[in-house]
């Protein structure tokens, strides 16, 4: 089995971010829609998703770590309380004796016996008893704009095993978001939506917050006057005092994002004054400015 770490190309030392990126772009290049009808590309697929699987769950990653190939038995034989079994797989094979194997008295018993209490260990090793490991949903890449993020919206994901599905994204979700999906699929059929919301050219989301720019002329930053300001469901008028300075924040309450699971309060929206100075003046404009250079 190929290495996960190798699989989506970042090195063991690799911090959550890191992985996390790597496994959205090679999501996005391999995913079955952009390749329809590739089955390489969507095995690909499926294998990013496995590894992905892993190494973002820190509890798993660390079994990984520890036991490579064999960290799902690791991990089921301590949920059974068996403690440190790491010796168990560090001879590559259950046999013993042999070059990097290991030996141990069964006091008569079969392997079978020893395993038999463990339940879905057994089974995973053809004892043929016990639960079987459920696997963790997979996670399906998709991207949605801050104006979707704010108001919910609705897409059309190609599922890992082939199927697609029309899918509802809640109001208020966060870039790196994840929505749980029960397909209605008993075998495997959960998934979760890892959402990615775009950059917006306009406004910078922190939390349920946003931030923009506002560009004010001159004039109206030293006199006062009005302004208009861009929110994402329309056009706010604001007043402005005589003498804003450059840089002044200004809070639009509830004008912000949609915040998750309580769609009747929203986050705040932050202007930001920027004082726009004014270019090509005319020689009676230029004496103005003059005159109250001089009056200084």
């Amino acid at each position: 089995m190929a290495d996960y770490y190798d699989i989506l190309g970042v090195p063991r030392s690799a911090d959550e971010k890191e992985i996390r990126q790597a496994y959205r772009r090679l999501a996005r290049q391999h995913h079955p829609d952009v390749n329809p009808g590739d089955d390489a590309a969507a095995e690909r697929f499926k294998t990013i998703n496995a590894a992905y699987e892993v190494l973002s769950d820190g509890d798993k990653r660390e079994k990984y770590d520890r036991y490579g190939d064999r960290w799902e038995q690791a991990e089921h034989f301590d949920r059974q309380g068996g403690g440190d079994f790491s010796q168990f797989f560090r001879g590559g094979n259950f046999g013993g004796g042999g070059p990097g194997g290991f030996s141990f008295s069964t006091g008569g018993a079969t392997l079978s016996d020893l395993l038999g209490g463990l339940g879905g260990f057994a089974s995973d090793l053809g004892g043929g008893r016990g639960e079987r490991f459920r696997p963790r949903p997979a996670d399906v890449p998709v991207e949605i704009t801050l104006e979707e993020a704010d108001h919910g919206t609705i897409r059309l994901v190609s599922l890992p095993d082939g199927r697609r599905l029309e899918v509802k994204i809640p109001a208020g979700i966060a870039d790196g978001g994840r929505v749980h999906i029960a397909a209605g699929n008993s075998s495997g059929g959960e998934f979760n939506l890892l959402v990615t919301v775009l950059p917006h050219a306009r406004f910078e989301r922190k939390g349920d917050d946003l931030n923009t720019t506002l560009d004010v002329p001159l004039l109206d930053a030293v006199l006062g006057g009005s302004a208009t300001v861009k929110t994402l469901r329309g056009q706010i008028e604001l007043t402005l005092p005589p003498e804003t300075q450059n840089g002044r924040r200004f809070r639009l309450a509830g004008q912000g994002m949609t915040r998750l699971n309580d769609p009747e309060n929203r986050g705040n929206l932050y202007a930001v004054v920027n004082v726009s100075l004014p270019t090509g003046l005319t020689d009676e404009q230029r004496e103005l400015f003059e005159q109250l250079r001089d009056a200084e």
